[in-house]
């Protein structure tokens, strides 16, 4: 279904780009656009521009662009439809009822048959765990001082020793093997058979927010690897962007939740009344886990494991909450290796005091630098303070900076004012590098050579479009030269009819708009490069003037040649190239 256009602006008008796309991605304000870490391919500078004047965004590095709705369809893979009904939601406006496309109803279907086969999954194992085939199990369970209302509160079950049990279980549900082989639980193998993935494991069922059943983790009975198993990624679950025990820690009433690196972990701490517990999902933490915390909250306490694995982990995790605009401090552990040991050994109280010595995390990462040098010797003291030195320089706001050196200074025994000049050295040298590496060539490859020919190429009329919508006053100066048949791309050709007709109505040039006219992903990405484009030219009047000429005459003269090469009529031959002499003698003045 494809709803009014009137509609679509409101919908669209009524989400914010900023609010929508900070609640998935880390956004800093720089100028009058915001920044961050393009979420459609990797990178470690931000390339990801959001312009809440403009409402849409841009990555200057994989050119992915377009608008709110254009955001929402490319990040959580929705079609137009579900993303208009994911904003509509979000702004409150009611859309008409609709009769769904097949291919909808296929996706709708296809998740309700997998939630269902998720829940009776998780009902069976929890029932075998309470079963004469789980004893040993729970028994296990038992062991680690897990209570039985721990037990049923977490939905935690058992998978049973034979390799085929929960297949015939669903099977015999009536969920046919079309539907199991999207569901993670088993395999489909015509040649060796058919066979489940979790078996002889204490099973963890993972939910989200809102308490369905959306994936397991199995813990393996004895010896066998992995130790730990989880459910491959389906059209319901993805790892990176949940986080075991947040269907209740979101409830919580404490003001920071407590990461912690696994589902013992988060039962544990909960049975002891830390129910601001959460974990990953038997990976490493990702952005998109520390943008859905943010949904809840601003601090994050990691209590990772006191062994240098679980060191590392913290180290990794910290940069990753500070890009969300996440507060991170670290708790050690003194005396134990995880969270449920030091419960056991000395209580709740012992490590409620630990969560309240918890470190932030920029000391977090200095101290552990710390340990890596020898301090007795000048060479590598000198190396560690350099190092330290380097972490401090990377901090942006200058008070949080200033804070930090005063407490590194006092802590590993060095003047401030040296340190504070260190920092600032090694600051200047790492803002040169930083613009060094954005200039850096990539390496060429045909088809990268391809296109950026076809940019030059289209370069004039992409530039032209820019400062138009930029300025629109400009489109007075050259309305009389240049119309929308004389821009050869296809793409541009149809941004023109449109931001002409918007100037020429009288209204506000609306770039997301613009883009909300093309229904085809690409596309909006290649209109949203149009309105990121930048003409570079000097503030004199003079200059301008010659600027503006120069680029409407390659739009017209490009426009002739191209109708020059697709003629056989004489006479019209002879226009154009009348015309194209008089482009050549051609003059434009900005209005006044």
């Amino acid at each position: 279904m494809r709803y009014e256009e009137d509609l679509i602006e409101e919908i669209r008008e009524k989400n914010d780009i900023v609010d929508v796309i900070s609640s998935y991605v880390s956004l800093k304000k720089k100028g009058s656009s915001y920044f961050g870490l393009c979420p459609f391919h990797n990178e470690k500078t931000g390339s990801f521009s959001v312009s809440r004047e403009k409402q849409m965004y841009y990555c200057f590095g994989c050119h992915a662009g377009g608008n709110v709705i254009t955001f929402m369809m490319e990040y959580n893979k929705l079609t137009f439809t579900e993303a208009m009904e994911e904003l509509a939601g979000r702004a409150g406006v009611a859309l008409p009822e609709r009769e769904q496309t097949p291919e909808e109803r296929r996706r709708r279907d296809r998740r309700e048959i997998l939630k269902e086969m998720n829940r009776a999954a998780a009902v069976y194992f929890h029932a075998l765990l309470r079963s004469r085939r789980g004893q040993n199990a729970y028994a296990y369970l038992k062991d680690r001082g897990i209570s039985d209302e721990m037990i049923n509160h977490f939905g935690l079950g058992y998978a049973d020793i034979y390799r085929d049990d929960l297949y015939r279980y669903l099977k015999s549900k009536g969920f046919h093997d079309r539907d199991l082989k999207d569901s993670s639980l088993v395999t489909i193998d015509t040649d060796r058979g058919s066979y489940d993935r979790f078996f002889n494991r204490i099973m963890f069922p993972i939910m989200d927010v809102g308490q369905r059943v959306i994936g397991f983790g199995g813990r393996v009975m004895g010896d066998g690897e992995p130790k730990y198993l989880n459910s491959r990624e389906t059209a319901l679950f993805n790892k990176g962007r949940n986080l075991y025990g947040l269907q209740y820690a979101r409830r919580t009433r404490e003001k920071e939740i407590i990461l912690c690196e696994g589902y013992m972990d988060v039962i544990s701490l909960h049975q002891a009344g830390f129910t601001n517990a959460v974990a990953p999902l038997g990976t490493a933490f990702t952005e998109g886990q520390a943008m859905l915390l943010k949904r809840y909250t601003r601090d994050v306490v990691l209590s990772f494991d006191s062994d240098p694995a679980g060191v590392n982990a913290a180290l990794r995790a910290l940069p990753i909450l500070r890009e969300a605009g996440l507060n991170g401090r670290v708790l050690t552990m003194k005396g134990a290796k995880d969270p449920d040991e030091l419960i056991k050994k000395s209580g709740e109280e012992a490590y409620r005091a630990c969560l309240k010595e918890a470190v932030s995390g920029r000391m977090f990462e200095l101290i552990a630098l710390e340990k890596d040098y020898n301090q007795s010797d000048p060479a590598d003291r000198t190396r560690f303070l350099n190092a330290a030195a380097g972490k401090l320089a990377e901090i942006e706001e200058p008070v949080e900076r200033d804070v930090y050196i005063d407490a590194a200074a006092s802590r590993f025994m060095i003047k401030r004012q040296d340190l504070a000049d260190l920092v600032n050295r090694i600051g200047s040298r790492l803002e040169q590098e930083k613009a060094n590496d954005q200039y850096r060539r990539q390496p060429q490859t045909q088809e990268r050579v391809r296109k950026k020919k076809e940019s030059n190429r289209n370069q004039p009329q992409r530039l032209l479009l820019s400062w138009i919508a930029d300025r629109p006053d400009v489109y007075e100066a050259v309305e009389d030269y240049v119309g929308p048949e004389d821009f050869q791309n296809p793409l541009y050709h149809a941004v023109a009819l449109l931001l002409f007709e918007q100037i020429e109505s009288g209204e506000t040039v609306n770039p997301a708009r613009i883009i909300s006219c093309f229904p085809d992903a690409a596309q909006q990405s290649m209109a949203a490069e149009v309105f990121h484009s930048r003409l570079d030219y000097s503030p004199a009047r003079e200059d301008q003037d010659k600027a503006l000429t120069e680029v409407v005459k390659k739009v017209r003269l490009q426009s002739i040649e191209a109708q020059l090469a697709s003629t056989t009529d004489m006479m019209k031959m002879q226009d154009l190239l009348q015309q194209r002499q008089e482009v050549q003698n051609l003059r434009i003045s900005l209005p006044n």
